[in-house]
């Protein structure tokens, strides 16, 4: 079994991205823990050779992105090939908005939508991947089962890649494991994300290791299936309200998990 190469998400740490210095800074932070690989996700409006640039200066690599789904749908080809510029052939929507997502008809819209932009993607060198929460677990009105079953049932696997958060599969009522062997050969970024629940039960995120989801299973299922990449992400919530200490922990986790 291969084991997945581990990485940060940028969403964790959004607030730190949004302009070249910041980004520039933020890398070098994670160059120094040994991280070398990410996903970028709510940058700021910095050029793509930018980016590139401040990438190679620290040795990062991208595996995925996550993009607003308006540009997939009317600028896709720029937002390809910003994607070419630094070196990432994964696109990814980080969630369906309400207009697609409480009804199969709605979901099925977003299907037809998504097989066009995925095509095109694919056409172009690139693939369309998508990120769930915990209401693609929520039984659907109009179909005999929930927005993930109809996604997985009738979408392009060639054309339509999943990017499964394991703590918001858990927290929407399913087993990550099971919904990774369901997702096989169609996935290549996991989330790794953790959360608790507080005596009145509303959830909390929590770094890595410190919540409730059995993410050693989560990672032996993502070597089983030969998963290339594992990426933390942490909403909000973080401890001391400082995302960078969560990396911290979270990145110590991730490397004890990838020693074993």
């Amino acid at each position: 079994m291969k084991k997945p190469t581990i990485g940060i998400q940028l969403y964790t740490l959004r607030d730190h991205i949004q302009t070249a210095e910041d980004f520039d800074s933020t890398l070098a932070r994670l160059s120094a823990m040994g991280v070398t690989d990410v996903q970028i996700s709510a940058i700021g409006d910095i050029p793509a050779p930018v980016q590139k640039e401040i990438l190679d200066k620290h040795g990062m690599k991208v595996c995925v992105t996550h993009k607003p789904y308006d540009r997939m749908r009317n600028d896709l080809d720029n937002l390809i090939a910003e994607h070419k510029i630094i070196g990432c052939d994964a696109i990814g929507l980080g969630a369906a908005s309400g207009d697609y997502r409480g009804s199969a008809e709605k979901v099925r819209r977003l299907i037809a939508e998504t097989d066009e932009i995925g095509k095109n993607m694919l056409a172009q060198g690139c693939t369309f991947h998508y990120h769930n929460h915990d209401f693609e677990f929520q039984r659907l009105p109009d179909y005999d089962g929930c927005m993930m079953d109809l996604l997985l049932a009738e979408t392009d696997p060639e054309a339509f890649h999943f990017i499964p958060d394991v703590a918001w599969i858990h927290y929407g009522g399913s087993d990550p494991v099971e919904v990774l062997h369901r997702m096989a050969g169609r996935v290549k970024v996991i989330h790794f994300k953790d959360y608790r629940r507080d005596e009145a039960g509303e959830k909390h995120f929590v770094p890595l290791g410190q919540g409730v989801v059995d993410l050693q299973a989560c990672y032996d299922a993502a070597c089983e299936l030969e998963i290339p990449y594992i990426m933390y992400e942490h909403d909000n919530e973080w401890p001391n309200d400082d995302p960078f200490l969560a990396c911290e922990q979270s990145w110590q986790y991730l490397c004890e998990l990838n020693e074993k």
